[in-house]
This record gives structure tokens, C-alpha cells and sequence, in this order.
């Protein structure tokens, strides 16, 4: 492995990091307040939860990144649930 050192503010080179970054800060880290390490690391690990399980992503055809069971179920409830005390949102149908 060789560590290549990319220069300061220069986003284009790593356009991944970047948006994902962007994303967390403006869908929690804007709103909420931390009082230690711990609740960060349970915030970004409750956004990346979120990220990759409940939230459709458009540029994909408005699909999940990694769908359950319940997708594309035509029966059963869909009842909204929430993440971090409301500031993600999502519906979710039962599976089963």
C-alpha cells in the first residue's frame, strides 16, 4: 500500500468522501448537538444505516442500495418510522 497525499481543499479528487461527508453534515450534524465521541459515533453509524438500508436513492432509479424482504410487497401496513429523534424519516412495510 503506498500513501498518496492529496492537496487541501481540492474535492474533485475525491468526489465519494466528499459528498458523503457533505450529506451527514447537512442532514445531522447542522441540527444536533454532541456531548462526546460516543454520541458522534452513534449518529454517523445511525446515518450510514440509514444511508444504505431505508433511503431511495435517485440516481438509481429511486431503489434501496441493499433492499430486505419487504420491498416490493403489495400487502401489509406501511407505517412511518424515524432515525436520530426524527431528523431521518422513512416508511417501512412488514415483512412477512
Amino acid at each position: 500500500m503506498k500513501l498518496v497525499r492529496l492537496p487541501s481543499r481540492s474535492p474533485n479528487l475525491n468526489a465519494f468522501a466528499e459528498r458523503s461527508v457533505r450529506s451527514i453534515k447537512s442532514e445531522c450534524f447542522g441540527r444536533m448537538v454532541f456531548f462526546g465521541e460516543a454520541a458522534l459515533w452513534r449518529a454517523i453509524q445511525a446515518h450510514a444505516d440509514h444511508y444504505h438500508h431505508e433511503r431511495n436513492h435517485q440516481g438509481i432509479g429511486k431503489r434501496l442500495l441493499e433492499s430486505g424482504p419487504e420491498v416490493g410487497r403489495a400487502d401489509g401496513r406501511v407505517e412511518p418510522r424515524e432515525r436520530l429523534g426524527g431528523l431521518l424519516r422513512y416508511r417501512y412495510r412488514e415483512a412477512g
